[in-house]
């Protein structure tokens, strides 16, 4: 991996948590992700799933961990199952975890080679009532391939039909959406990767570069300061490409005049950020411009002072609604007999900014935390209001990720990136 090691307490103190939450006499089991083919012999590059990496710090394929808090004897309470390595694995494929480099990773002390896992299994299911399954219930998931999981799951229910099944994901939503202080430390060091690549940029775009020359300077950027790259797939959106939400083609010239809509971030021992930005093509906006980016801007300040311990998610957009409802009156892009006849199913506002303002970062972009449950000290959110008007060819985004602070406004993990215009101006034409 390009990151450093991080500390093996973090992944001790997952568990610990986790355990906590489950029932007695329950066994837990997390699978690695698998490595997708793409055709003939080559796959796509390995990601890790973020479950079984917050309770172990494994990141390798053909993984598993099983957790059984109340086993017979103490080494079968934490087990991890690792592929085997060897010389020739280590000569074709790369190092591999051995059985004492995953307890330095991890904290477990109990290693075994996955040929093992079906028959220890046996053996804990004789023991145990429960077990925990990890079914992929994240509000945005539209996973239509069948992982490494869910034939696990599969399996174990053909095998072992009488014994109760609970389900992971409710704890993970809520232990995995309130960060330890060593995850803040990581997702801290995503921003300041991304901050770099932004600064990189700035001096370097001009009239006629392309979007994926962009793409290039960040992604150096990114590499080099042991980055994986890109946290998600990027948007590069110059003129009207930025009214597409997620333009992704990062494909068309820059044309002088226009704006560039960049929601671009890194990540970092899988820990990610998530940055928007959008900057003049020319190195200056013009007055129009300005008055819509500072529109903007006012409601991501004002939106972000709202997520405070307490706040429904709901409510918080309500909310914000009623702040960009404000700012499009004054740039007379609705007026007061659009608001007064307004659908309250779909308000005004909706038509020049139409998606959520915040959501849960993490391990995953969009990360886990339970919508419908009140804001905690130590989540971390985006904050990222946008205004797209078609009719003038250009969309504005803005976007920071915050702490939720015990009391007080949220911290801004991304203060020190340029966002205000004569920052952003004078950077560009240093």
């Amino acid at each position: 991996m390009k990151y450093h090691q991080i500390d093996r307490q973090l992944f001790i103190k997952n568990r610990t948590k986790f355990i906590a939450q489950m029932k007695p006499n329950s066994v837990a089991v997390f699978n690695s992700n698998d490595i997708y083919p793409v055709s003939a012999d080559s796959s796509l590059p390995f990601a890790q799933h973020r479950d079984i990496f917050y309770l172990s710090g494994v990141d390798q394929e053909e993984s598993v961990l099983l957790l059984f808090p109340e086993a017979p004897y103490e080494h079968q309470r934490e087990m991890l199952f690792l592929k085997e390595t060897s010389e020739h694995i280590a000569i074709w494929e790369g190092e591999k975890l051995t059985k004492d480099r995953a307890f330095e990773v991890s904290g477990i002390k109990t290693v075994y080679w996955l040929q093992d896992f079906h028959k220890i299994l046996n053996e804990m299911m004789t023991y145990s009532d429960t077990i925990y399954i990890n079914t992929n219930e994240h509000y945005r998931a539209a996973v239509e391939t069948e992982t490494r999981e869910d034939r696990f799951v599969k399996w174990w229910k053909a095998k072992y039909p009488a014994h109760q099944v609970a389900k992971s994901n409710p704890i993970l939503q809520r232990l995995r959406s309130v960060k330890e202080s060593e995850e803040l430390d990581l997702i801290q060091q995503a921003c300041n990767i991304t901050e770099l690549g932004f600064r990189r940029l700035l001096p370097f775009v001009k009239p006629n570069v392309t979007e994926y020359e962009i793409e290039a300077e960040l992604i150096h950027e990114f590499i080099r300061n042991r980055s994986k790259g890109f946290a998600y797939t990027p948007i590069i959106a110059s003129g009207n490409n930025a009214n597409v939400l997620h333009y992704i083609e990062n494909n068309q010239q820059c044309k002088a005049g226009d704006l560039i809509l960049l929601d671009v971030a890194a990540e970092y021992a899988n820990y990610s950020s998530d940055l928007s930005r959008t900057i003049p093509v020319s190195g200056r906006y013009n007055e129009r411009q300005k008055a819509v980016y500072n529109a903007v801007l006012r409601v991501k300040n004002e939106a972000t002072k709202m997520l405070t311990p307490g706040t429904l998610w709901k409510q918080y957009h309500v909310e914000v609604g009623k702040l960009m409802t404000s700012e499009l009156l004054g740039l007379g892009l609705i007026d007061k007999a659009d608001v007064q006849n307004e659908n309250p199913d779909w308000p005004a506002y909706k038509k020049y900014f139409m998606h959520g303002t915040s959501h849960h970062m993490g391990l995953d972009t969009h990360d886990y935390g339970l919508l419908n449950e009140p804001m905690k000290a130590n989540m971390v959110f985006t904050v990222e209001p946008g205004i797209y008007i078609p009719a003038e060819g250009f969309g504005i985004r803005l976007e920071d990720n915050v702490v939720v602070q015990e009391k007080g406004e949220p911290f801004n993990l991304m203060h020190t990136i340029p966002i205000e215009i004569d920052e952003i101006e004078s950077l560009m034409n240093a």
